[in-house]
């Protein structure tokens, strides 16, 4: 079987995401992707593996950090509101996109207003 990593879904996900725009702030073995200058995803593979690093409601991230061996404490960022995915097969597409657009949604509904390119209340709802 041959499993695409969570990156490879994060990464075609965040192009149906509106505002989204990729950045390189760390250089170049960082992918930075943000919404009206924030940020929502990180990918990068500085760990040895190509990793996805979100942004999550405190109790999912506890929530899939329990229930996945795939996903765990954010990368260099806040342990309680971000989580990483790592490869290992068990993250389904849905599941990734399900969490890229969950984090993009979070940033989104902390932006005043005026600046939002969508309704965070009812994008990508399934």
């Amino acid at each position: 079987m041959n499993e695409k990593p969570p990156q490879t879904y994060a990464r075609k996900r965040v192009q149906e995401l509106p505002g989204a725009a990729l950045e390189r702030p760390f250089g170049p073995e960082w992918d930075v992707f943000k919404v009206r200058g924030k940020v929502f995803m990180l990918l990068t593979e500085v760990t040895g593996e190509p990793i996805v690093i979100l942004k999550t409601a405190l109790e999912d991230g506890k929530a899939l950090r329990e229930e996945h061996d795939d996903i765990t404490p954010g990368y260099h960022m806040n342990k309680q509101h971000w989580i990483t995915l790592h490869p290992g097969g068990n993250l389904s597409q849905s599941l990734v996109d399900e969490l890229v657009t969950e984090s993009y949604r979070l940033v989104v509904e902390n932006l005043p207003r005026a600046k939002r390119p969508v309704d965070p209340a009812t994008f990508g709802r399934w």
